[in-house]
């Protein structure tokens, strides 16, 4: 039931737009800290929504029947990576300080369906072991600018704990990298 469910057109392009809206929403949440980033590191500062982009462009060619291999590989590795980052960051925030903001729950349940959803187009992706190669230097070296260059999201309760969120980072990096390839790579492997 589900399968047919995601490969429904009427569902693709319901899923397209909400992917859309929440693309945009995204950067419009991290519009106050763009405005302070250094123009080099403009494009790694909106992780989510960027990630969200990769997505919305692959809903866009399935769609139509068409596979970008490369954006697929962004998007599963990133989708996975941030979607499950965004939660965990702010469950941190609601331990640390014993309370959320209403947005914050409204951020883990979107953010949740991120990285499921990515997860759920992996027997559809047309990735190939470079195009995993390209989405892991991309999501390390993002890791790089946020947490070596000091562009992260700005969590103002969580700052005193960057040291230990960009080792998080990194191994939730490596993680969702590996299960990008286990999901793609290695079950197109069985099934042969």
């Amino acid at each position: 039931m589900i399968k047919y469910l995601l490969i429904d057109k009427r569902f693709l392009i319901l899923l397209f737009i909400i992917n859309l809206v929440g693309t945009i929403y995204g950067y419009m949440w991290y519009e106050p800290q763009l405005v302070d980033t250094p123009k080099e590191f403009l494009l790694f500062v909106p992780d989510s929504p960027t990630a969200s982009l990769f997505f919305t462009i692959f809903l866009l060619f399935f769609i139509f029947n068409k596979h970008v291999p490369y954006i697929e590989a962004l998007g599963m590795v990133t989708l996975f990576k941030y979607g499950v980052w965004a939660v965990v960051m702010n469950m941190l925030t609601l331990i640390i300080n014993g309370s959320l903001h209403p947005s914050g729950y409204m951020l883990m349940i979107s953010h949740g369906a991120m990285a499921i959803q990515g997860l759920l187009y992996a027997p559809y992706y047309k990735i190939k072991v470079h195009h995993i190669v390209v989405a892991a230097i991309w999501t390390l070296h993002n890791d790089v600018i946020d947490y070596v260059f000091g562009m992260m999201p700005r969590y103002s309760s969580l700052n005193e704990y960057m040291s230990e969120i960009g080792y998080f980072t990194f191994w939730l990096s490596i993680i969702s990298i590996f299960i990008t390839y286990q999901l793609t790579i290695c079950r197109k492997k069985k099934t042969l």
